[in-house]
């Protein structure tokens, strides 16, 4: 049990910072836009990557330095290119009589497939989450040895606690967002950070 509970500790520590990913989610929980569908992905991706962490995966991509050089740039791409489509919505507004819209008939705004593609995009494009779970905690959980996946469970599950609280508690701050400019804030913030991470990614 302290092995599930060291792994959850950190898959927790990992996953909270906010970046290109944890903002996409929030947007979608607060417009309850496809909701179970993006943190299906976020978690099953998430659950996939930390169990080729446990198998030892983590070694072969230090191994390929272009691997992670590869997904850097394309990654660094995706997320400018999400980051300058929320500044544009943040530059004209009109994204409050949207959100209202589909609060009324929830999963009714966008089509289903541009938003899948966005949450694969800003998950497997990203070469951060390669290092934070396959390398990261696929070398911490060998440490364990024969209990790795206990640890690697432990990781599995805060990806989904997370992801679900995310994504499902974010329709709370629905109310806060009805007031006039407060989606071109909110969207203001989300280009930021897009924009930071791509940095960091270009810079990396």
């Amino acid at each position: 049990m302290l092995t599930f509970l060291t792994g959850l500790g950190l898959g927790l520590s990992l996953i909270v910072a906010i970046g290109a990913q944890n903002a996409f989610v929030l947007r979608q929980g607060v417009r309850r836009e496809h909701v179970g569908v993006v943190v299906a992905v976020c978690a099953a991706s998430d659950a996939v990557l930390y169990a080729a962490g446990g198998a030892g995966l983590g070694a072969l991509i230090e191994q390929r330095p272009g691997f992670v050089d590869i997904a850097r740039w394309a990654g660094a791409a995706v997320v400018l290119g999400y980051g300058a489509l929320a500044a544009r919505r943040a530059w004209r507004g009109g994204e409050e009589l949207e959100a209202a819209q589909d609060a009324r008939q929830p999963d009714a705004g966008r089509r289903l497939r541009p938003v899948l593609l966005t949450a694969l995009a800003l998950t497997w494009l990203n070469p951060h989450v390669y290092l934070d779970t396959v390398v990261l905690q696929g070398s911490i959980a060998a440490g364990y040895g024969d209990d790795r996946w206990l640890f690697t469970g432990g990781a599995m599950v805060s990806s989904v606690l997370w992801f679900v609280g995310l994504g499902y508690g974010a329709r709370f701050l629905a109310p806060l967002l009805r007031r006039p400019g407060a989606w071109r804030v909110v969207d203001g913030v989300i280009a930021l950070i897009m924009v930071a991470v791509a940095a960091s990614l270009v810079l990396a």
